[in-house]
């Protein structure tokens, strides 16, 4: 993938599948290094699961026979001298906490460091078109802080809908409003 908003999009979509009810996007960029974590509190995976979602022949989708999201942020990460892991907890062995983990560390002064791309498109989005289902983004810099929680959302809103017209354009202005301090 061309950008790294577009993986965020892949796993966060795959955090969905498994019946998360909150994802978090973090992403954390200190000196050269730029961490991007998502964490989810979905059915999880098991041990062989995990080992099998780094292969791109592994997919649970019927329409096709691969699976490419994961191993491909795999290598993006791998490919700057970074670092890439996934943990998970299954519900059925972690009743109280369980869900997944994905954890890409990048060197992004590296020559093949994939730029993160338009990721308040990629927050909308995922707010569009799954708005009974939370999502914390956060991303902090040395320059300073762009985030959005839906759940503060929800408390401010009630029953207005988070993918309506309105609270998607606010949610874009307001995120990219923020970048704009980063500058």
């Amino acid at each position: 993938m061309k950008e790294l908003s577009l993986n965020i999009l892949d796993v966060a979509e795959n955090s969905v599948k498994a019946g998360a009810t909150l994802t978090e996007i973090l992403i954390d960029e200190v000196g050269d290094t730029f961490t991007l974590t998502i964490k989810d509190d979905g059915c999880g995976m098991d041990e062989e699961t995990v080992k099998a979602v780094v292969d791109p022949f592994y997919t649970t989708r019927t329409t096709r026979k691969v699976g490419l999201g994961v191993p491909l942020l795999k290598l993006a990460c791998e490919q700057t001298g970074g670092e890439f892991t996934v943990s998970s907890k299954t519900e059925q062995e972690h009743p109280d906490s369980h869900g997944t983990v994905v954890t890409a560390v990048f060197n992004k002064n590296h020559i093949d460091f994939t730029p993160l791309g338009d990721v308040v498109s990629t927050i909308t989005t995922l707010i569009q078109g799954h708005p009974d289902t939370d999502f914390l983004f956060c991303h902090t810099t040395e320059k300073g802080e762009a985030s959005v929680d839906t759940r503060q959302l929800r408390e401010v809103l009630g029953d207005v809908p988070l993918n309506s017209f309105e609270v998607i354009k606010w949610t874009d202005e307001y995120l990219r409003e923020q970048y704009q301090g980063f500058n």
